[in-house]
Order: C-alpha cells, then sequence, then structure tokens
C-alpha cells in the first residue's frame, strides 16, 4: 500500500506559480510511475503531467505544456510539479497518483494510489 500526501497548494493571482509535492509515507516512490491530475468543480478528473519511474520521460496535457514541469529527484525526494504562468482556469484540486511499474500513463484509471488531493485557486 502506498499513501501519497500532496504539499503546496493554495492562492495565487493570474499569472503567477505554485509548487505542488508528492510524498509517499512510510516508502519512496523510486518504483513508481507518477502522474498529476486536476478535477475541478463539476468537471470529471483530468490529465495534467506524468513522469516515468527514472524521470527520463515527462508527458503533460495540452492545456498545460510549457507553463508546468513536473520533475522528481532521487528515491528519498517526492515528486514535484512546478506550475508557472498560472490562469484562472488552472483552478482545481490537485491529486498525484502511482502506479507500478516504468511507464507513465494519462489516464486516472492507470494509477492504483491516489493522495487527498491539494486546492489551486487562481484568482483572475
Amino acid at each position: 500500500q502506498v499513501q501519497l500526501v500532496e504539499s503546496g497548494g493554495g492562492l495565487v493571482q493570474d499569472g503567477g506559480s505554485l509548487r505542488l509535492s508528492c510524498a509517499a509515507s512510510g516508502r519512496t516512490l523510486s518504483s513508481y510511475a507518477m502522474g498529476w491530475f486536476r478535477q475541478a468543480p463539476g468537471k470529471e478528473r483530468e490529465f495534467v503531467a506524468a513522469i516515468n519511474w527514472s524521470g527520463s520521460a515527462t508527458y503533460y496535457a495540452d492545456s498545460v505544456k510549457g507553463r508546468f514541469t513536473i520533475s522528481r529527484g532521487d528515491a528519498k525526494n517526492p515528486v514535484w510539479l512546478q506550475m508557472n504562468s498560472l490562469k484562472p482556469e488552472d483552478t482545481a484540486v490537485y491529486y498525484c497518483a502511482a502506479r507500478g511499474g516504468s511507464v507513465a500513463a494519462k489516464r486516472p484509471t492507470d494509477y492504483s494510489y491516489w493522495g487527498q488531493g491539494t486546492q489551486v485557486t487562481v484568482s483572475s
């Protein structure tokens, strides 16, 4: 069982930046591919970014490409989502997710473990 904990959400103005972190409780994330998803009120959960287990491959939704960066350090470090040039439409609850194996994925159903989510609000 992997327990994920997100942090770093908050309120930011249009054009601002935030960095989200996702850490595992009690174990490292080195053997998991990781993803970030978000869900706005009344909408389905959508893919934001993903990274394979080694950090050598990253994937982004078109809506965040060029503004968001997913990264990971060594086994002891969390997985980060650096969000720049934030827009009001980025407002959502952001979730990190983990899946066993090396390959990242873009569908929520491909992930076995989820964090509780962290709220990101971008004001205009």
